[in-house]
């Protein structure tokens, strides 16, 4: 077998608000028919899909079991369905390990949330808690996010303008993404004057509630020029899980962070991601979380976020030319929309946001109570 996993072909429908004229059903099956379109893949047992991946959440969607719902939609009848509950991304890394391992050399991944559902997120994040002493006392993704954006802003010297200045470009970047959420552009007055959610987070420093879909056809090495002449390929995962209760954590550290990069990295063999790789998307939920995360993936010195920040490193690093997921993906989809739009630009799809010569990127995405767990995927080109 090969050592890459061909990324043949993606669909996606627009990131929006609330899709409440829409079930999540209808909203995969919109990502589904174009993937069999451009791929003209089948279910044949022989030489088809096999493995279906999916990624939802129970609470999300308001049900148990949130895959069965979807199963006709997807193809997954009689075939091996998988479905992963968190960060998206680790659909990609599950996938990886069944075609490279040899089990399968066909894969469907798939996935949705409808966030706009549920009465409240920080409900649903809340469930992330042990219900002994953690829950009752509020904790939820939000107000935790808030503890460490107080701990990095501080170690990195991280001001408030400077959020706001991270805040007005995701918006911007966001405008020129066709499937990036509409949001009203702001400026940084704006940004500064907004109301404080959970200090030192203001409302604008968050993620808004979104829904989206999206559909990826992935296969071997071996088998990509029968669906596709411009394979995307993935060269290196990795994933680390911090510690769970807070107290046990630094924080500020970026601990499993720079591992799950270290490891995606050694994959791909890649030595200095500052020189080899030209393109970054990071998610980041909350704008803190930006100059955090590049210091995590290596692409701004410890502790000097801010200083990062004013000498231009977004953009010296093209960093989240998508918006980013500041200006909205679903939770715990926010992992594959950084893949897709890597994928659009390294197959030279990524209209006014493309970034010339860019021959490998990096997609990262982080899930759990302020970054607990993270996952790094390298991506390249097909000359690499």
């Amino acid at each position: 077998m090969g050592r890459r996993l061909a990324v043949c072909a993606v669909a996606q429908i627009k990131n929006h608000p609330n899709y409440h004229y829409l079930r999540f059903q209808n909203m995969l099956l919109d990502c589904f028919e174009p993937i069999m379109e451009q791929t003209q893949a089948t279910f044949d047992m022989e030489t088809g899909i096999r493995t279906i991946i999916t990624c939802s959440d129970d609470v999300f969607d308001a049900r148990t079991i949130s895959d069965n719902g979807i199963t006709d939609v997807v193809g997954a009848h009689f075939r091996g369905e998988e479905k992963i509950a968190q960060e998206s991304i680790n659909g990609l890394g599950y996938a990886m390990a069944c075609i490279l391992s040899g089990h399968d050399d066909v894969i469907l991944f798939m996935g949705h949330c409808k966030e706009s559902q549920g009465e409240s997120r920080r409900m649903v994040s809340n469930l992330a808690y042990d219900p002994f002493y953690c829950r009752p006392l509020g904790m939820d993704y939000h107000n935790v996010a808030a503890l460490q954006a107080r701990a990095y802003m501080e170690k990195s010297q991280i001001t408030d303008a400077q959020l706001a200045k991270i805040v007005v470009r995701s918006r911007k970047n966001g405008a020129k993404n066709p499937y990036g959420r509409e949001n009203k552009l702001v400026d940084e007055e704006e940004v500064l004057n907004s109301p404080l959610y959970s200090d030192p987070l203001r409302e604008l420093h968050l993620y808004p509630v979104t829904d989206w879909a999206y559909g990826m056809l992935l296969c071997s090495e071996e088998r990509a020029a029968e669906f596709t002449k411009n394979p995307v390929w993935i060269t290196g995962y990795g994933s680390c899980m911090d510690r769970y209760f807070m107290g046990d954590r630094d924080l500020a550290s970026n601990f499993s962070l720079k591992n799950a990069a270290q490891r995606a990295y050694a994959m791909a063999g890649i030595k200095d991601p500052r020189k080899e790789i030209q393109l970054f998307e990071l998610a980041d939920q909350a704008a803190y979380q930006l100059p955090m995360w590049a210091e995590g993936v290596g692409i701004a010195d410890e502790g000097q976020g801010g200083q990062w920040i004013d000498e231009g490193g977004m953009e010296t690093f093209n960093v989240n030319l998508s918006g980013g997921q500041l200006n909205g993906n679903p939770l715990l989809l926010g992992g594959a929309a950084r893949v897709i739009e890597c994928y659009y630009q390294l197959s030279r799809q990524a209209g006014e946001r493309q970034v010339e010569n860019a021959k490998r990127a990096v997609a990262q995405a982080a899930t759990g109570g302020a970054g607990q767990h993270q996952a790094v995927i390298v991506m390249e080109t097909q000359g690499g």
